[in-house]
């Protein structure tokens, strides 16, 4: 496994100033906002996709750092009801897959998407209980006339462009879960897999060495986010964990983003780390930081110290014992 970082936490930074800063650190591998929620601020695309001469002082300049590019991410909503910004994310999403193809990065991050309950929707809308039924027949539609053939068109043209594609489990969109993904899945292609996030499964209820399992047992984990989670169980009580309260009421909040270590223990981490390798994953961890208790730069140097006590960079030993 390699150590890495999504790159959006230093657009205040130069693209090279970023790739000698995340070096010094100690990360092998960057993770590349091309547009989308994370924007762009280290990724020209159209420049890059113009330009082969752009895209070799580009490659250049991550590899002769040592370093490697481990997905680009470029999260929106291609669903949207709102056409002018599902058609911009959809634009972003195919020269994403453009791009990494011609510079060989194997995976591609976004969310699935959310659509409206009908055609003429104005907002997205995410059900999330099956009565009254016109939930469930909500849902169902979403389903299968927006997600299942948005999907397994692009999907396939992500696999033959010889790109993966990692969905992030993430509440509001679609795919959130190890069923929702694996379901999406089996009625498109194998380039739809998981960027598996465990932050967002904590909050869920879900324990991420047990999605690890499920995801790893079909081969559908292809990229992974490393980022904690702390649960306040008093707030839960009053809240729940759907809880709408603003990111910034900190106090109050059922659940808030931590760095590394400090929602769960090094030891669940080390479980983590332990499970992807049991069970395939042998690739990149990188770090996201969205922890509101911490400056960025404190936030992502604790993740890389307590990481690299748990990252399995070797590979195993034969069993000498035996």
């Amino acid at each position: 496994m390699k150590l890495g970082v999504f790159t959006v936490l230093f657009a205040d930074k130069s693209f090279e100033e970023m790739l000698d800063y995340v070096k010094e650190a100690g990360v092998k591998a960057v993770e590349i906002g091309t547009g989308g929620y994370p924007g762009n601020n280290h990724c020209p695309l159209d420049e890059l996709l113009e330009s082969e001469a752009k895209r070799e002082a580009y490659l250049e300049a991550v590899h002769s750092r040592g370093l490697t590019i481990s997905a680009f991410s470029c999260h929106g909503n291609p669903l949207s009801p709102d056409k002018a910004f599902a058609d911009k994310c959809h634009d972003t999403f195919v020269k994403t897959i453009q791009l990494a193809e011609l510079l060989e990065v194997p995976v591609v991050n976004t969310f699935s998407g959310t659509p409206g309950d009908q055609e003429d929707a104005k907002y997205p809308n995410w059900p999330v209980a099956p009565w009254p039924n016109e939930y469930s027949e909500v849902l169902a539609w979403q389903w299968e006339e927006k997600l299942v053939p948005y999907w397994k068109k692009w999907g396939q043209y992500a696999e033959d462009h010889h790109v993966k594609i990692g969905l992030e489990l993430h509440g509001g969109f679609l795919v959130h879960t190890p069923y929702t993904v694996l379901k999406l899945r089996e009625k498109t292609c194998e380039a739809i897999g998981a960027n598996l996030d465990p932050s967002h499964l904590w909050w869920q209820g879900i324990e991420p060495v047990g999605a690890i399992k499920i995801l790893g047992k079909a081969g559908a984990i292809h990229h992974f986010h490393a980022k904690d989670t702390f649960l306040d169980q008093e707030n839960i009580n009053m809240y729940g964990l759907t809880d709408m309260q603003p990111y910034s009421s900190v106090q109050t909040r059922s659940w808030n983003f931590r760095s590394v270590g400090c929602g769960h223990s090094i030891q669940e981490w080390s479980d983590i780390i332990s499970a992807l390798r049991t069970y395939g994953y042998d690739y990149v961890v990188s770090i996201e930081h969205e922890d509101p208790l911490m400056s960025i730069e404190e936030g992502f140097h604790r993740a890389v110290r307590n990481l690299n006590s748990v990252l399995i960079n070797e590979s195993p030993a034969e069993m000498w014992w035996l």
